[in-house]
């Protein structure tokens, strides 16, 4: 259980279990064309049921982000080079107000809603990725690169689409994957058009409880989860 404080409840008949509200979990990515993990962030459960997970990533948290070998940030590197000179990772804090992060049980992304100071609704963010996979301490996932912001009055726009050129050229996906994406992105794009769920839900009005203290950072952030290491 990540940070000692995820709390669970078992489904009706025992087929399922979920976080109870307030339960502290990891949300994690693994690194692209890799095994290891290379993005953690301790996370406080909003909801979790069949139909949504949604979390809270609080302002301050401390967490587990990339860096490239000497330490430089990967964004301030040039795209040419930015998938291929050698990586580590270090642990920072998650500067600026809190994340919500919201995913359908299935989806190849999840829907990230952000906020300037003040609670004045900035965007909710697409963010094409792997299905998350569930474990006893939290999620798991792969980015894709792609992204699609999406603003207050329904307009939208991709993101990321020279990185999502360059990790194909830099061997950090195959072509199939990237039409998986591709596709993804316009199912994503879809619902936006529809102006269905998470978008018409309302979450831009939510508020964390003011209880809840910031999740630790476990020292065992990259640990194999049970299942994947028999």
């Amino acid at each position: 259980m990540a940070d000692g404080g995820a709390v669970r409840r078992v489904g009706t008949g025992g087929a399922a279990d979920f976080w109870e509200p307030g339960s502290r979990i990891l949300w994690r990515y693994r690194e692209n064309g890799g095994v290891n993990f290379h993005i953690a962030r301790p996370v406080t459960v909003v909801r979790d049921d069949e139909e949504l997970l949604a979390v809270w990533l609080a302002p301050g948290t401390e967490c587990v982000k990339p860096v490239l070998a000497d330490g430089t940030p990967p964004h301030q590197e040039p795209l040419r080079t930015r998938y291929t000179k050698p990586r580590t990772v270090a642990r920072g804090h998650w500067l600026g107000t809190g994340v919500l992060k919201v995913a359908r049980p299935g989806e190849p992304w999840s829907v990230w809603l952000f906020w300037d100071p003040g609670w004045q609704f900035k965007n909710w963010y697409v963010n094409l990725e792997t299905p998350l996979v569930r474990w006893d301490g939290g999620v798991d996932s792969e980015d894709h690169f792609l992204d699609i912001c999406v603003y207050p009055d329904r307009s939208w726009g991709l993101r990321d689409e020279d990185e999502f050129a360059q990790a194909q050229q830099d061997g950090l996906m195959d072509r199939a994957v990237a039409e998986q994406v591709r596709e993804a992105g316009s199912r994503a794009v879809e619902v936006i058009r529809a102006w269905g769920p998470p978008f018409s839900e309302g979450w831009q009005n939510w508020r964390p409880d003011p209880s809840w203290a910031v999740p630790l950072l476990p020292e065992d952030w990259d640990r194999t989860p049970a299942h994947l290491s028999t």
